[in-house]
């Protein structure tokens, strides 16, 4: 199965999705979204990293920012903050260029590395994207550049992480094409979220209101 362009998802979302159901269906659903510290100091970090669309060459290397990328197969477009395309004999043919590169593709995000995978999810459906464009072998590397420390992390894109990805993706798709928002799960990541104002989770954690109406009346 192949999806439309029109049916294509944002593919950042997956990352917020992998965070919290709720906050990828406030977003992308019903187009709700609220700054907060974090996700200002996000948008300075990936400006930075975009610089507008151009490819820089050093050496055997080759340094893409901003590149658009899709998926017909996983239905998804976006943007890779870098691509680097590393001159090798068993890489793909790039138009204009005589050499053959091996494409790496690495994320930028504020903070510092988290205890889910978000990132990770993220990072391997952009792999993905190029693997069906540029017609290449597995990617089997990226990496996750991290604000506060200020340095990159490698991740291996093995096939857990790439069954995760089509998993996430279908549940997406399923939840868009319903127009669903799931309700709140609330947890210690509520405090982390700019929609937390938004979403109210407390509310959820609160109990019924057939369980509120009972307590409120005795």
């Amino acid at each position: 199965m192949e999806y439309r362009e029109e049916d294509f998802l944002q593919l950042s979302g997956i990352q917020h999705f992998a965070f919290c159901r709720r906050q990828w269906a406030l977003i992308h659903l019903e187009q709700q979204w609220q700054e907060n510290l974090r996700t200002v100091e996000g948008h300075i970090l990936h400006e930075k990293a975009h610089d507008a669309f151009f490819i820089e060459k050093r050496g055997n290397l080759l340094i893409a920012r901003g590149l658009p990328v899709f998926s017909r197969i996983l239905g998804v477009s976006g943007a890779c903050d870098v691509v680097e395309f590393h001159r090798s004999a068993d890489g793909v043919s790039l138009f204009g260029r005589e050499e053959r590169y091996r494409p790496v593709p690495v994320e930028y995000k504020r903070g510092k590395p988290k205890e889910h995978r978000a990132d990770e999810l993220q990072l391997c459906c952009q792999a993905m994207c190029l693997e069906e464009m540029l017609l290449c072998e597995e990617i089997q590397i990226g990496y996750l550049y991290y604000g506060e420390p200020k340095r990159r992390q490698e991740v291996k894109l093995d096939e857990t992480l790439r069954m995760q990805v089509c998993s996430m993706l279908e549940e997406m798709h399923g939840y868009f094409r319903r127009g669903h928002t799931p309700k709140s799960k609330p947890g210690k990541q509520c405090k982390a979220c700019s929609l937390e104002d938004i979403c109210m989770p407390w509310l959820y954690s609160a109990g019924s209101v057939e369980q509120y109406i009972k307590e409120a009346g005795r």
